[in-house]
């Protein structure tokens, strides 16, 4: 699985930095959430946020297709949530209440 998960990251930060601005601020996060499942975050500066997800959702669509059809190959749910690092803060104080 962690071959998989590391073609996948490579993959992810590849095409990340194809979209966006800023580059330097974006992070990519793998969390293993049990036996063959991945979660993947991708936290961007807003304005990268909305370059990468592309008009109407067609670029991240695009994205998840691919990652999620390399991650099924070896038996692996796989999940990809793009989102600001502002959003990334709420979530966390959110998780922490």
């Amino acid at each position: 699985m962690q071959v998989v998960t590391d073609q996948i990251r490579n993959f992810l930060q590849y095409i990340a930095v194809q979209f966006i601005e800023f580059p330097a601020e974006a992070q990519l996060k793998v969390l293993e959430q049990g036996p063959g499942r991945v979660r993947f975050k991708l936290v961007l500066r807003q304005s990268d946020v909305a370059l990468l997800i592309g008009r109407n959702g067609f670029s991240a669509s695009a994205i998840r297709g691919v990652a999620k059809a390399a991650a099924e190959r070896a038996n692996i749910n796989l999940s990809l949530q793009i989102h600001s690092h502002e959003e990334e803060v709420e979530m966390m104080a959110r998780e922490r209440q």
